[in-house]
């Protein structure tokens, strides 16, 4: 049996059930392609459902407003990406007369659509005949064919996508994709794959030369950037302080307290911090320090400290994005987890 129909005879006796599975519907695959860009199946269908909930057809997610949008992603980080989400939908009304598209070469023009996406799209709503390549597929394919060049290098993209393509079930591409993805998903995991029940194991370079766990190779990222977080929360009983983050930096549009960024983490002792909360709140501001936070993102390690602030003098016409909020509607606001969950936990 060839290697494709041994993943497709696994993948019929193995794949999960997932609403996205039952349709060709283009809306809804994009929805869910999308989605799981972010997260694993089990964290994503939740966001799936609830986008499919508050938005069943194209138009519907095209005429919401974008805090509704970040509203419901909030949770799923690159909020770029809802944002994208938003401006496709529109897009597709306005130029595809509200039909989204499943051809990849028109899925490729669309907004927060690169190959992947454009390939999974048009080859599950439309067959297609175009290799998928993901993070599960990068592994199945570096650790059966013994391929060491690195899956996130030019040399190693071309490589796999071309091998993709080469392997690609021409009876049902739509098929043996799922296929390949769901067994880097189930079987041949990033950490502790089964290959003892693996049925391709036994052609399978990695297993055979025990070097399962070197493949595929990634070459390292970055150091994260640390930044460091003083937010200052304003309660009058009824209403908080809440300021729309702007543009050109990380949660845009999302809604944070007032916040000083310092250099690194500082005490209420520091002379420079001391004077730069006097200058942004008043001589007579009080403050204490309610907690400390350590937030992850993907390229950045974000440091927060939250301060309960008093006595405070503000001036709006320097800081237009500021508003009080009532308590009543500060749920209906997207916000960054870590406000969130500081809010859930003191309001």
């Amino acid at each position: 049996m060839t290697f494709q129909n041994e993943l497709i005879n696994w993948y019929l006796n193995n794949k999960r059930d997932l609403p996205w599975r039952h349709t060709n519907d283009a809306y809804t695959i994009w929805l869910s392609e999308i989605i799981l860009q972010q997260t694993r199946v089990e964290q994503g269908l939740p966001y799936f459902n609830k986008f499919l909930e508050n938005f069943p057809t194209v138009a519907d997610f095209a005429s919401a407003t974008e805090s509704k949008v970040l509203m419901l992603w909030q949770g799923l980080g690159y909020y770029s990406r809802g944002r994208n989400m938003h401006a496709t939908a529109q897009l597709v009304m306005s130029n595809h007369n509200g039909n989204f598209p499943n051809q990849h070469d028109d899925l490729i023009k669309l907004k927060g659509i690169g190959a992947y996406t454009a390939a999974a799209i048009s080859s599950f709503s439309a067959g297609e005949a175009r290799a998928v390549v993901d993070g599960n597929v990068f592994r199945v394919l570096a650790r059966y064919f013994g391929i060491s060049t690195a899956i996130n290098s030019p040399a190693g993209k071309n490589e796999f996508f071309k091998l993709a393509n080469d392997l690609l079930y021409a009876e049902d591409s739509a098929l043996y994709n799922q296929a390949i993805m769901e067994f880097g998903a189930l079987q041949c995991k990033p950490k502790s794959p089964n290959c003892a029940v693996c049925p391709i194991s036994i052609d399978c370079y990695a297993f055979q030369n025990k070097v399962v766990n070197q493949l595929p190779v990634k070459i390292g990222k970055a150091e994260k950037k640390h930044r460091y977080f003083n937010y200052f929360v304003c309660n009058n009983g009824t209403e908080v302080l809440m300021k729309e983050r702007q543009a050109k930096d990380i949660w845009q549009h999302l809604y944070d307290f007032p916040n000083i960024e310092t250099n690194s983490i500082l005490i209420i002792e520091d002379t420079d911090f001391v004077n730069q909360i006097k200058d942004m709140f008043g001589e007579e501001a009080d403050f204490k320090l309610i907690t400390y936070k350590k937030h992850i993102l993907t390229h950045q390690i974000i440091h927060v400290q939250f301060f309960a602030l008093k006595n405070y003098i503000f001036n709006f016409s320097k800081q237009k994005e500021l508003n009080w909020v009532s308590l009543d509607v500060l749920n209906e606001l997207p916000q960054p987890n870590v406000i969130k969950n500081f809010i859930d936990e003191n309001f």
